[in-house]
């Protein structure tokens, strides 16, 4: 176990909003698992304006350190650009965000059956070993049914991994309290 001091009061609030957090976690991932499309749509709608607001900011704090500094300003268009592209083109953009989540799965992969591989018999490096596979699997996936199939897949793959992270802050926050003991 940890040899550090914990903050019982911490741990309290903790509980209390992780089990708020798991099920909006769970609710969410249940919407993106029986409406694909819809969270498909909704994830590239969070990542343009994520891209928007990054874009802006860039543009601001450019404007207040060094207005003569064309890659700050370099930076900022394409991001604003961009954004407003996906906005405006929400498929063609579900397809690009697909592409990236595929390219993603793959190194993920690899990194993971790196580190399985230097795990050798530690009992930890079969999870890294079906990590990797899981993840080149998810890549295959999304690189077989793209462009089209990104519609779909994106906000499926959303929905899962919002729906067990939902599940792990339910079921796994309870490990905290056993810590405490």
């Amino acid at each position: 176990m940890w040899k550090q001091p914990f903050d019982e009061d911490l741990f309290e609030k903790f509980d209390k909003y992780r089990k708020i957090a798991g099920v909006i976690f769970i609710l969410l991932g249940t919407v993106g698992i029986v409406y694909p499309v819809f969270m498909t749509l909704a994830t590239v709608t969070f990542i343009s304006w994520l891209m928007l607001f990054g874009g802006f900011t860039a543009g601001y704090f450019t404007w207040i350190s060094n207005k003569t500094d064309s890659i700050g300003w370099l930076k900022s268009v394409i991001l604003i650009g961009a954004a407003i592209f996906m906005l405006l083109y929400p498929k063609e953009s579900a397809s690009a965000v697909g592409l990236l989540l595929a390219v993603y799965f793959f190194l993920d992969g690899f990194a993971s059956f790196s580190i399985a591989f230097s795990m050798k018999q530690s009992s930890g490096s079969i999870l890294w070993f079906l990590n990797a596979i899981f993840s080149v699997l998810i890549a295959l996936l999304l690189f077989v049914n793209w462009p089209v199939g990104s519609m779909y897949l994106v906000g499926l793959l959303v929905g899962f991994s919002l729906f067990f992270d939902g599940v792990a802050l339910l079921v796994g926050g309870s490990i905290f309290k056993d810590m405490l003991k």
